[in-house]
């Protein structure tokens, strides 16, 4: 039961935070804009994590399609990993901290995910 509310906690807290940062990437708010500048990402990549992170938190809460959960357990890991080196080439501090706790909450999320929700075991064939 203790790895259940785990595993929902913080699939809801990443899925939560996924969902409103696209909401930000989309809406062009100043501080989502002047982020991405300050970094040195292109306002192009602004749009198209806009729409994957929110289509990514619903593939994680959604039952079902354990592929597609892979796909976009990847899809965050590369996107955090990439925002940590990001924020750390820009000389930010702390800032780059606050990707890494969330990739912490999605490695939880990952390693105490139900069976249910994890792509079969292959069996080696002989």
């Amino acid at each position: 039961m203790g790895r259940k509310i785990i595993y929902w906690v913080s699939t809801g807290l990443v899925a939560a935070l996924s969902a409103f940062a696209g909401f930000a990437y989309l809406s062009g708010g100043s501080q989502a804009v002047q982020g991405f500048a300050h970094v040195g990402y292109p306002q192009q990549l602004r749009i198209i994590l806009g729409i994957a992170k929110p289509l990514g938190a619903i593939a994680l809460v959604i039952t079902g399609y354990p592929k597609l959960k892979e796909w976009a357990y990847a899809g965050f890991t590369f996107a955090w990993i990439s925002a940590i080196v990001a924020h750390y080439l820009a000389n930010d501090g702390a800032k780059a901290l606050a990707p890494l706790v969330l990739l912490v909450l999605l490695f939880v999320s990952y390693w105490t995910r139900p069976a249910n929700r994890q792509l079969p075991a292959k069996t080696p064939a002989l």
